[in-house]
């Protein structure tokens, strides 16, 4: 019971989201991560990813923040969306290791000098107001220690009538789905993203801080406090993830 205890403990710090910890915990899986995200959700993350793009509405002249960038799979899925994506992208995150492999796959596609990758909080973003067209964040907002402050910066840097578009995790409202994800998301996802990445906590993390995360509803309420309106919440995949749309 004590090892299990402070297995707890160290979980329960971690959630509460010091800054330096996080970045390091993602820098440590960041050459892994891209290739578990197509595992852990069947490749079903690109199809969420040209969602969230769409929903954004873009005409292929705009410019788009893209926060908690990581890797950068979001913002080059806007780009790759050529008419429909974005014209230009730069993308944010403050984790070193992850914007470098971001970097890598930028110099490597065809969207070299349109994606600009900048290293900084997502709560004191180091970008002027109303220069953005469009903004995204897929699958950070929770990693934030204030995701209510890094809204409200998003809506300082986007132009009135910009766009938002925030993918995240949840879970399926249908009991018994409910159950089985919550399973599979508790027993079966951890102990495969510790074998694929060799870390520890990471795939521990990821569940704790889903259930930690606010409901739709309260999480909707948020995008709406810092400044947001026409705020939906659209589950996909039976909820398992939310796609939050909203405009500035």
């Amino acid at each position: 019971m004590e090892g299990r205890d402070v297995v707890t403990r160290d979980m329960d710090r971690l959630l509460e989201k010091p800054g330096g910890e996080i970045a390091s915990m993602f820098d440590s899986i960041a050459r892994r991560y891209d290739t578990l995200n197509h595992l852990l959700s069947a490749g079903l993350d690109k199809r969420w990813r040209a969602r969230a793009v769409r929903e954004l509405t873009l005409t292929g002249r705009e410019r788009l923040l893209d926060v908690c960038t990581g890797t950068g799979d979001l913002g080059m899925a806007a780009l790759d969306a050529g008419a429909a994506g974005a014209h230009e992208v730069v993308g944010v995150d403050f984790a070193h290791e992850m914007l470098k492999v971001g970097v890598t796959k930028v110099r490597g596609s065809a969207h070299k000098g349109r994606f600009h990758i900048v290293r900084g909080d997502a709560t004191s973003l180091p970008l002027p107001s109303g220069v953005f067209d469009a903004a995204s964040i897929g699958f950070g907002i929770r990693n934030v220690q204030q995701p209510d402050l890094a809204l409200v910066e998003i809506a300082r840097a986007l132009r009135p009538g910009g766009r938002l578009a925030i993918l995240e995790f949840g879970f399926p409202q249908i009991p018994g789905i409910r159950a089985l994800y919550k399973w599979y998301f508790r027993a079966v996802l951890p102990r495969v993203g510790r074998a694929v990445s060799k870390h520890g906590r990471a795939y521990s993390y990821l569940p704790a801080s889903v259930e930690r995360f606010p409901s739709p509803e309260a999480f909707a309420a948020m995008i709406r406090g810092a400044g947001f309106t026409t705020v939906r919440a659209v589950p996909l995949a039976l909820g398992i993830v939310y796609l939050y749309v909203a405009e500035r």
